[in-house]
């Protein structure tokens, strides 16, 4: 890679629990941050961050339109040539199906209404949470693309 381009791109990887997802150059990387969204460019400052559930959105350096990856939460660690996220659940957002969520987010509230002990409320609960991130995810892609 000449140094011209290097000074547009920089290093990044996508980390599941279960594989590496993602790993090559980009151009920006924009993260859901525990505190807020955050854009990512080359010579960034160094910096680690929680991830909430919400959409990264991977800027490649063709100018194509932004990959769009729902994660589930996780860890952002940058560094001025290098972005690495490490999540803990990512599904690419265009193989989210709403009507599937929709039906996950039913039962879910049914099961909420059958448990009996604070520990499965809890669990359901972040389950079912989790589920409507996914939904405002897939919503909030197909507004933007209108």
């Amino acid at each position: 890679m000449s140094e011209a381009a290097s000074n547009k791109t920089f290093s990044f990887e996508l980390v599941s629990p279960e594989r590496k997802l993602m790993s090559g150059p980009a151009r920006m990387v924009v993260v859901p941050g525990e505190e807020g969204d955050f854009g990512v460019l080359p010579n960034h400052s160094a910096l680690v961050s929680g991830i909430r559930p919400g959409v990264l959105s991977v800027y490649s350096p063709d100018g194509s339109e932004p990959l769009r990856i729902f994660v589930a939460g996780g860890f952002a660690d940058v560094s001025p040539a290098n972005l690495t996220v490490l999540a803990e659940e990512a599904v690419q957002v265009a193989d989210l199906n709403p009507t599937d969520l929709e039906q996950a987010l039913r039962n879910l509230t049914e099961d909420l209404g059958m448990a009996t002990t604070d520990t499965e409320k809890a669990r359901i609960g972040g389950r079912i949470a989790l589920t409507r991130a996914k939904l405002a995810a897939v919503a909030g892609v197909a507004a933007a693309a209108h």
